[in-house]
């Protein structure tokens, strides 16, 4: 009896040990990590290199077989993503490298920190090639068709190299940062959105702008996004003030403005809060359907119908949605949100197709391969994760 008494009494101290633990795993949850966030893995390869919030993720257009990513902890890998190998590490940032990316050909690859410093590096011999220091980097982007690298600083400017030569051009915005933009498929134009509402359609070779948007044809809030179909005919521009536009590009008119109507919150704010509470936060054109997409930070993701001009299906996320991206040849539309999920939609019907989780944190970025089968995500768990999407429809 006494052998039993004092087992009971080990029992006892060793689940008194335990319950601190249990306790930290509570406070957790209450951060945001919802249960079974992080028992549930669905990806294939995680990629674990980075000792911060991983920011940002490309994939070399030429084979998809190699990733790009930048992060909090100042640094930038490429590496393999059938296995999560690393290659090489893009050394020397002094801060969070928020901008990565291939050149069209997969011959450089271009990576930007928040400070404004950006270096390409030659990705068959691993070496650095050319950088350069701008003011605070907002976004970078490769040219679809040449070595030319854009990008858009704090001060309102946007600069253009070619590589890597260095060659450069700057476009003069207002004195505002220049918050997105996007090289038009042409190739000859690039539109850029400015934190006061603006929108500019820069002629690339003579420097000029082609059509300015703004006052009413602007937006009332800082622009987060744009994006453009895939003959660039069509523009369409996101914003804090819940407005996609939808632009002409060659008239530079606005075609049509979306607006959500704002849904009540979910949690009684004071009004303050209220008012921000929702933004565009992503948008895209379907390359096979007249639909567009517009992810917002209240978790809803909303197609248009373009040919109507309509609301065709609105899809509701639990958290806010970060990005979304169609699938190149489908009306599949993929999104990532804050709750740590990378779900699939059909467009033509609204459903959910599928959902894939694996991180303990808030999806930031992710990429989808050329024929939709892997998707690699970033996230702020310090990890980027490999998963396979591959649908039996197909």
């Amino acid at each position: 009896d006494d052998l039993a008494d004092e087992m009971e009494d080990a029992d006892f101290d060793d689940e008194g040990a335990e319950e601190p633990d249990a306790e930290a795993w509570e406070t957790e949850d209450d951060e945001g990590v919802e249960d079974g966030m992080e028992a549930q893995d669905d990806s294939e390869v995680t990629f674990s290199l980075h000792s911060a919030s991983v920011f940002c993720v490309s994939l070399d257009p030429k084979t998809n077989t190699l990733a790009v990513t930048g992060g909090e902890d100042d640094k930038a890998f490429v590496w393999r993503v059938s296995d999560g190998e690393l290659l090489f590490e893009c050394s020397g940032h002094k801060d969070s490298v928020t901008c990565a990316g291939f050149s069209h050909d997969s011959v450089f690859v271009a990576t930007g920190d928040m400070s404004g410093l950006i270096k390409v590096w030659r990705v068959d011999t691993k070496e650095e090639v050319w950088s350069f220091e701008v003011g605070d980097l907002e976004w970078m982007e490769w040219h679809p068709q040449a070595h030319v690298l854009l990008a858009g600083t704090a001060d309102g400017n946007s600069w253009m190299w070619k590589i890597p030569s260095g060659d450069c051009k700057t476009f003069q915005g207002p004195a505002c940062p220049a918050t997105c933009g996007r090289i038009l498929p042409d190739g000859k134009r690039a539109v850029v959105g400015y934190e006061d509402g603006t929108m500019r359609i820069w002629d690339l070779k003579q420097g000029t702008s082609l059509h300015v948007l703004k006052g009413q044809d602007g937006h009332q809030d800082p622009l987060t996004c744009v994006a453009s179909n895939q003959d660039g005919s069509l523009i369409m521009t996101g914003s804090v003030d819940c407005h996609a536009k939808l632009v002409n590009s060659t008239t530079g008119k606005v075609v049509c403005v979306f607006k959500m109507e704002s849904t009540a919150p979910k949690v009684p704010s004071s009004e303050g809060e209220e008012a921000e509470s929702n933004s565009v936060e992503s948008l895209g054109f379907c390359n096979v359907m007249p639909l567009a997409a517009v992810g917002y930070l209240d978790g809803t993701l909303a197609i248009y119908d373009l040919s109507t001009q309509t609301l065709r299906h609105k899809c509701q996320h639990e958290s806010g949605i970060v990005q979304l991206l169609w699938e190149e040849s489908s009306a599949v539309v993929y999104t990532c949100s804050l709750d740590g999920a990378v779900r699939l939609w059909d467009a033509r019907s609204g459903k959910m197709i599928s959902e894939y989780r694996g991180h303990s944190a808030e999806i930031l970025d992710f990429a989808v391969n050329k024929d939709a089968s892997i998707v690699v995500t970033t996230s702020g768990d310090h990890q980027a994760k490999v998963f396979c999407v591959q649908r039996p429809d197909r």
